[in-house]
């Protein structure tokens, strides 16, 4: 955890520590919130290319001008389909070690991106220096290479199945036979040039250029549904978050402004703080949590691609949902400017945009939660995610930026340590070390730290169980800011997910 610091320019949390310091550098270089966030997230694509990349896309939760807003930038069904028959779709099965999974790969599972444009409309409201200057700390580690840490390392011997599955991708990620390993150094100048490409040339040579055409060459030659068009037409949605109330000691009641729908996260989380306050249920109390959770659960796989339900109010649906490996990065500014962005590669589709470093998204190769399966997607329509970047506030000026990664389990993790630190009045790194649990389908997964008289009445509560030995990745990485009601910052990054965090 980073420390309080009164005086300090800004303070982020990240998933990486390269991707904490280069949001910091900017920072330092005197850039606002926005600019550190989109330094971070090109930092992201270099070092943590299995979760973050060009190809995907993702939300960002602002707070400027007393204002909070999203930015959607998440995939778009394509809007076209090609025939079934010539479709590339090719299931791999990857090894978590206690459980395998399968996963969708090949062009045809890929939608839309639009984590460029994303980031370029951040920078064309908000920014502050040029974009040139924000991705050079991007440019710089790709050309240089970076040290891999032990959860990537992880993550790419999890996913070796689909960054070995073309003669071009081994040939990156794995030249020397093996998936790059703990410590060791891997560059990617094509990676290096494409980001310098857009820093000098702008969005766009991502969108209508050249590295657009290389993206719907490699759909168009091998299967995809993505075309030129689809790149092109991309339009991110800025939308007004949802914003639940959650009772807080010292300092009044917080605000919590989280993702809207189309996406699922959001109105998940909602639901589970209207259903502790409606059933008056002690949140510190982890069965009573737990079975919140679960009714919630319950309540949503009645209808999973409608947000609406859960939030009582008619919403946009989502084409199909989309519960994927995610990063998150949270920033706050001197200026009490904040910024939470969560953003998603799927796992990576198995094919390298020719020249350019990396692959595109997964997005249309998810089965759960899609009733009408596989390519039952809508053309042109959003996808539903569970990512859920959002900011709390309160009247005393304290201000939290958060958010998570972990597929499905990010609703739970943003849920318990929106409770540990608002409702609880915990510090910030206390509520993200807290053990976690989740029920999904009325099974129990917890972190088995819990005291034994609570360990004891959540096994007997939940028979169909299992418990974690210690913190683990599975259970999410809230990695979250603060600025209190002295203007003084600090930062916590979560160590379940390589989390990184800097106050300078």
């Amino acid at each position: 955890m980073a420390a309080l610091r009164p005086g300090a320019r800004g303070a982020i949390a990240a998933g990486h520590p390269l991707t904490a310091e280069a949001g910091a550098e900017i920072l330092a270089d005197g850039g606002n919130a926005f600019d550190a966030t989109i330094a971070a997230l090109w930092m992201a694509c270099v070092c943590e290319p299995v979760l973050a990349s060009p190809g995907g896309g993702g939300f960002i939760t602002v707070q400027a001008d007393g204002r909070c807003r999203v930015l959607d930038f998440f995939v778009t069904a394509p809007r076209r389909k090609r025939p079934d028959y010539d479709i590339e779709f090719s299931e791999v099965t990857v090894d978590f070690g206690t459980a395998t999974q399968a996963f969708h790969i090949g062009a045809g599972s890929t939608a839309a991106p639009g984590f460029v444009p994303g980031l370029f409309a951040l920078h064309a409201q908000l920014g502050s220096l040029p974009m040139r200057r924000l991705v050079e700390p991007a440019v710089a580690a790709a050309k240089a290479g970076v040290a891999i840490t032990p959860l990537q390392a992880y993550l790419f011997t999890v996913v070796a199945p689909i960054y070995r599955w073309t003669p071009e991708a081994a040939a990156l990620f794995s030249a020397s036979g093996t998936m790059p390993a703990d410590g060791e150094t891997f560059a990617n100048p094509a990676l290096a040039d494409a980001l310098d490409a857009i820093g000098r040339e702008g969005l766009r040579i991502a969108t209508e250029g050249e590295i657009a055409a290389a993206m719907a060459t490699v759909s168009a030659d091998h299967g995809g549904h993505l075309t030129f068009d689809d790149i092109a037409g991309f339009a991110v949605a800025m939308r007004e978050p949802l914003t639940e109330t959650l009772a807080g000691r010292g300092g009044g009641d917080w605000r919590i402004a989280l993702n809207p729908p189309p996406a699922l996260g959001g109105a998940l989380v909602t639901a589970m703080l209207r259903e502790i306050a409606a059933d008056g249920a002690d949140p510190a109390d982890p069965v009573a949590l737990a079975r919140v959770i679960e009714a919630v659960d319950r309540f949503w796989r009645e209808d999973p691609t409608d947000p609406g339900r859960l939030i009582g109010t008619p919403a946009a649906k989502p084409s199909q949902a989309a519960p994927r490996g995610t990063t998150h990065v949270s920033v706050i500014d001197a200026d009490g400017n904040a910024a939470a962005a969560t953003v998603s590669n799927g796992e990576g589709n198995g094919r390298l945009v020719p020249g350019c470093g990396f692959m595109l998204n997964n997005m249309l190769g998810e089965a759960d939660l899609n009733p009408r399966g596989f390519h039952g997607w809508t053309p042109g329509a959003r996808l539903g995610s569970m990512m859920t970047p959002g900011i709390a506030t309160r009247p005393d000026g304290t201000m939290v930026a958060f958010g998570s990664g972990g597929s499905n389990r990010i609703r739970t993790a943003i849920l318990q340590a929106l409770l540990g630190r608002c409702a609880a009045g915990v510090p910030l790194a206390a509520a993200i070390d807290a053990p976690r649990l989740h029920v999904e389908s009325g099974h129990l997964d917890f972190e088995d730290l819990f005291d034994a008289g609570d360990r004891e009445r959540l096994t007997d509560a939940f028979v169909d169980h299992r418990a974690w030995p210690d913190r683990n990745l599975y259970f999410g990485g809230v990695h979250a800011v603060e600025r209190d009601a002295r203007s003084r910052l600090t930062a916590a990054g979560d160590p379940r997910r390589g989390g990184a965090s800097r106050v300078v």
